[in-house]
């Protein structure tokens, strides 16, 4: 007999890249929007945000890289957004390993930067993370926010 396997509701990604030679991973889990209003809503607006679902989301770079211009460096991140309607802050907390943002504790960060946001022009089902040649950014439902890396 055979089953047919579903998809998890927040799948495991990963986007990688590589900036001014860096090697930058981003693990995630994918949420989908599945009709309901993500910013504002399910998300709250100034409140830490896990970046995603399940366990906090990960961001490593192979080297020290500046991040909107400021310092980060080479190690293993849990990453954090604080999402705004037009500027978001983007967080990167020394405790690696987290489940979500339950125990977050400002006082390990390692980063603090504010970052673009706003509305795309085209709905993102699923939460998706890119890393470019410029940086990286997340997109979901009509949100996006972006930071440059060098």
């Amino acid at each position: 007999m055979a089953f047919a396997q579903e998809e998890k509701p927040s799948p495991a990604k990963t986007a990688t890249g590589e900036i001014n030679g860096a090697s930058i991973t981003i693990n995630y889990s994918s949420p989908a929007v599945k009709g309901r209003t993500i910013w504002g809503d399910l998300v709250p607006m100034g409140e830490i945000w896990r970046a995603g679902a399940n366990d906090a989301t990960t961001f490593e770079t192979s080297k020290a890289i500046k991040v909107q211009g400021q310092s980060l460096p080479a190690g293993t991140y849990s990453f954090f957004i604080i999402p705004g309607e037009y500027e978001s802050t983007f967080v990167f907390n020394k405790e690696a390993k987290q489940w979500g943002a339950y125990k977050y504790d400002q006082s390990k960060d390692a980063l603090r930067v504010k970052v673009p946001s706003g509305q795309g022009s085209s709905m993102e089902e699923r939460l998706v993370y890119e890393v470019n040649s410029g940086g990286f950014e997340i997109r979901w439902e009509y949100g996006k926010a972006s930071a440059k890396i060098e």
